[in-house]
């Protein structure tokens, strides 16, 4: 993918656009003018209207909060959780699970790969008064930068489209870790004047490539904690491996639209629509290396080993949409899914045949249901694999009660069923320990999730969460070393709590979040955390005549030590070991944030207890955290 070329077609588009967008509202009263002779009209933030994968409606948000702050990282998301690898653009660690979803087929696997993988929910559409622009900076690690420039324009009040990309290079300080990712959205949405037809569709086209090196050797780790000044230039260290790298590819065709055969204005307060969800995505994954390596393993051959899978995954979706204002909104749909994983050749090893490829259709039945009955919302969502070779189903019922104008209370209850991931299932390598087929042999991973959850900013913020697994799936190393699939027997039980809470005292303030997690009859299949904590301090104010906004702080991340989870460069996953304990280091941060109108400005001193706290942090045993480095950035919104 050619990064410049987007960025300059980006730019390109942003400049003609804005161009006709003033020529439309001058001469024939479009966005920002009611007619030719009317002034312009003032055009606020609450205007510019996002619309998520659900049809949640948000406005932009140009204040500066420390909810904003959490979030300008690369992924543009809270990473509470989660701790990033020494170099942008790696992968993260998990430190807690999520298991509730709503999905009835396996995913593609390499999930270490897809942290910053926009799945078809992580997309928005627009609709905006004039010309949106935001621009997202951020400073790497050796050589290199992120950026995110998006822009979108309503050319009418029915059509809007938009375009972005994402794109990072950043060498590193370790040897051999350059990543190189680049994210292309390009979105556009329209309805008719009478409302009668809608239709939103998406184009992403995303690369993630990632040299690898198999993380630090045993004697250089322990080099590493001591701290020795000869070795504070990480570039120094010697890792397992400098000749491979790995690249996650993918390109998706999205359209959702539907048609209403009845609104209340026709019919009283009923409203009936028929539509159709249409989605094409095609991905691979490939571990490439020069030459044959122990770490791994022994191999077919000697010279370059290249392992690349791939996926292409087809489903079509029609539902019928019923809609009234006493009965609420109820969904029903007819889905149809086919999928094509594998590899090009069959594999023989020892007179064992491992296939190339996982390959069919599933068809299945769904339907969702939205009501406000008194002072309870519901929403629940099911579905079921009728017929294929994946049997799946799953269920998600939700309901929500507003006490008073402070005090919320919900609850959750997520049953899910589905095969494992396929790369569990089915896998092909040059090296001869990473080959397997469990497509017949393994069983649906099932797990039931309840949970419950209290909101209230005079209060607190609590979830208590527990779920069950039962045939849990994931990777671990046999009795010879080898990383290989495996399915525990027994059930699972894991429970979560978390309770956050942020108290001011004039101008500063404390915002606490802490997380008590355990697994009962998991030890050795599911490790975690018992403690994870974040609390910051900050002082925030208006200066120079309320001219710029100010907020200044120190972050305190830790989590208690445990038997994380380990990562696999060539499958592009962590696997569960039971060796090494990580964890019990505090990761403390400085930063200082400011806005000037709609530009927020972000320094941030990370680590900085780096030096005085001893070198024993970790992201994955043999693989370091980050050390004290000095980062800053701008989000910075154009209005026309």
């Amino acid at each position: 993918m050619n990064k410049l070329f987007f960025l300059f077609a980006l730019l390109l588009c942003n400049f003609y656009t804005v161009l006709g967008q003033v020529s439309l509202s001058r001469e024939t009263g479009g966005p920002g003018m009611d007619s030719l002779k009317s002034k312009p009209k003032v055009a606020k933030v609450e205007d510019y209207l996002i619309i998520g994968f659900d049809r949640d409606t948000t406005y932009l948000d140009t204040t500066l909060s420390i909810k904003k702050e959490y979030k300008f990282n690369y992924l543009r998301k809270d990473e509470f959780g989660l701790i990033p690898f020494s170099n942008i653009g790696q992968t993260y660690n998990s430190l807690t699970h999520d298991y509730k979803n709503k999905r009835s087929l396996p995913l593609f696997g390499a999930r270490a790969k897809h942290f910053n993988y926009m799945e078809k929910e992580d997309i928005n559409y627009f609709h905006v008064p004039t010309p949106l622009t935001e621009l997202f900076y951020k400073t790497a690690f050796q050589q290199g930068q992120l950026v995110d420039a998006f822009f979108t324009v309503n050319m009418s009040k029915q059509f809007n489209f938009s375009i972005a990309y994402k794109g990072l290079r950043s060498l590193g300080k370790y040897q051999h870790i350059l990543t190189s990712t680049g994210n292309f959205r390009f979105t556009t949405s329209y309805n008719t004047k009478n409302d009668k037809y809608q239709a939103r569709a998406h184009i992403v086209m995303q690369d993630i490539l990632n040299q690898e090196n198999g993380g630090l050797t045993d004697n250089d780790i322990e080099i590493f904690k001591s701290g020795d000044q000869e070795f504070i230039n990480r570039a120094v260290f010697s890792p397992n491996f400098e000749d491979a790298e790995s690249m996650l590819e993918g390109k998706r065709f999205f359209l959702d639209h539907q048609y209403n055969l009845l609104k209340p204005s026709d019919s009283l307060s009923n409203k009936l629509s028929l539509g159709q969800v249409i989605s094409f995505e095609d991905k691979y994954y490939q571990f490439r290396q020069d030459n044959q390596s122990d770490f791994f393993g022994e191999a077919f051959l000697n010279t370059t080993l290249g392992d690349k899978v791939t996926l292409e995954d087809f489903s079509n979706r029609f539902f019928v949409n019923y809609k009234n204002d006493v009965l609420g909104e109820l969904q029903f749909s007819a889905d149809y899914n086919n999928y094509n994983y594998g590899y090009d050749a069959i594999t023989v090893i020892d007179g064992t045949r491992i296939p190339n490829r996982l390959k069919g259709s599933v068809f299945g039945i769904g339907g969702a249901y939205k009501n406000k009955i008194g002072g309870f919302n519901l929403d629940g969502e099911f579905g079921l694999n009728l017929s294929g070779d994946f049997n799946g189903n799953f269920l998600d019922l939700n309901a929500s009660y507003k006490l008073n104008s402070d005090i919320q209370v919900l609850a959750r209850l997520n049953s899910n069923s589905k095969r494992p991931n396929f790369n569990l299932m089915l896998y092909q390598s040059d090296y001869i320990n990473y080959n397997w087929d469990n497509s017949s042999s393994f069983k649906n991973i099932q797990t039931q999730n309840l949970a419950f959850k209290l909101r209230s900013n005079r209060i607190a913020s609590a979830e208590i969460e527990y779920t069950t697994i039962n045939n849990h799936a994931y990777f671990t190393k046999d009795l010879n070393n080898n990383v290989k699939p495996a399915q525990a027997e027994n059930t699972l039980n894991y429970l979560k709590l978390n309770v956050s809470k942020e108290f001011h005292f004039g101008k500063f303030a404390l915002d606490n979040t802490i997380m008590y997690q355990n697994v009962v009859d998991g030890e050795g299949i599911l490790n975690v955390p018992q403690i994870i904590t974040r609390n910051t301090i900050y002082f925030s104010d208006h200066l120079f005549n309320k001219a710029l906004f100010l907020q200044t702080g120190i972050t305190l991340n830790y989590f208690t030590e445990y038997k994380m989870d380990a990562y696999d460069p060539l499958l592009g996953e962590f696997y569960t070991q039971n060796l090494t304990e990580v964890g019990n280091f505090p990761r403390l941060d400085f930063f200082i944030n400011a806005k000037v109108r709609q530009t927020r400005i972000y320094f941030k001193a990370e680590h900085f207890n780096s030096a005085f706290t001893g070198y024993n942090y970790f992201s994955a045993p043999n693989n370091p955290y980050r050390d004290f480095s000095i980062r800053f950035g701008i989000v910075w919104n154009f209005f026309l």
